[in-house]
């Protein structure tokens, strides 16, 4: 089984662009999306001529902006939108398809801005989005992927001293709670098969040629419960395919 995990910064954008043969040359069983900045319907009118697939989408209260999206060849048992707090529940953020052998958890973590006026909200849904997939686990195991915007340590950024504490993505209180999620039972898909691999990223400024130059952040994860790990065959970042300032992640399931 092969799912894949992408910020595709606008779906309607993207749709203008190689994301439909992107798509098709991909061939996920499951896609996950996150930033669709579109409403259910026009999420749904956007990938009207995709084939073969389920979607499911789940939009924020703000048009435009946040929202996350599951496309899966096989009919979840159920899906249920949101984590089920009203503080956290406005912005489309979290999508859960359960299958037989595990939960799907699509995230799009909230930014803390360039100001940082969110890191503060951003700690409170850190701590409440952990307590949710912890509950899910307790039932089955749970994969979780998205966009965290957290690079979790310095390997997973381009510039670290220069971001640690001043940029949204790399404050302690940030990485605190990506810790909580790695210490806590939740295994990082990519550093399990690639531990001390550098220069591996899944996002990049739109600024200063930043992707040519390769000066990007790893803040795209699959997460998957400990106990799951033996069934997982594959974690890479799909860092050749365009079209957002996000590429894509994939996990492979025997």
């Amino acid at each position: 089984m092969k799912l894949i995990s992408w910020n595709v910064n606008g779906i309607r954008a993207i749709a203008q662009k190689n994301f439909f043969e992107d798509f098709k040359n991909l061939n996920p069983d499951i896609l996950c999306l996150q930033e669709t900045k579109a409403q259910d319907g026009q999420v749904a009118e956007t990938l009207t001529h995709v084939e073969g697939y389920y979607l499911y989408s789940n939009s924020a209260g703000r048009k435009g902006y946040s929202g996350t999206a599951i496309l899966s060849k096989t009919e979840p048992l159920s899906v249920i939108n949101n984590i089920g707090l009203a503080d956290h529940d406005t912005e489309g953020r979290v999508i859960c398809a359960e299958y037989e052998q595990f939960y799907l958890i699509n995230v799009y973590v909230p930014n803390s801005g360039n100001d940082l006026r969110r890191l503060e909200y951003r700690q409170s849904w850190d701590l409440a989005f952990f307590n949710y997939l912890k509950k899910l686990e307790k039932q089955k195991p749970v994969i979780v992927c998205g966009d965290f915007n957290v690079a979790h340590k310095a390997i997973d950024l381009a510039r670290p001293k220069a971001n640690y504490n001043k940029s949204a993505g790399f404050m302690q209180e940030e990485i605190d709670g990506m810790d909580r999620f790695t210490s806590g039972g939740l295994k990082d898909t990519f550093r399990h098969f690639h531990p001390d691999t550098p220069d591996r990223y899944s996002w990049w400024s739109y600024r200063a040629g930043a992707r040519g130059k390769n000066v990007g952040w790893r803040i795209d994860y699959f997460l998957v419960s400990e106990a799951f790990l033996p069934q997982v065959k594959k974690a890479d970042i799909l860092d050749q395919v365009m079209g957002s300032d996000h590429c894509p992640v994939l996990l492979e399931l025997e």
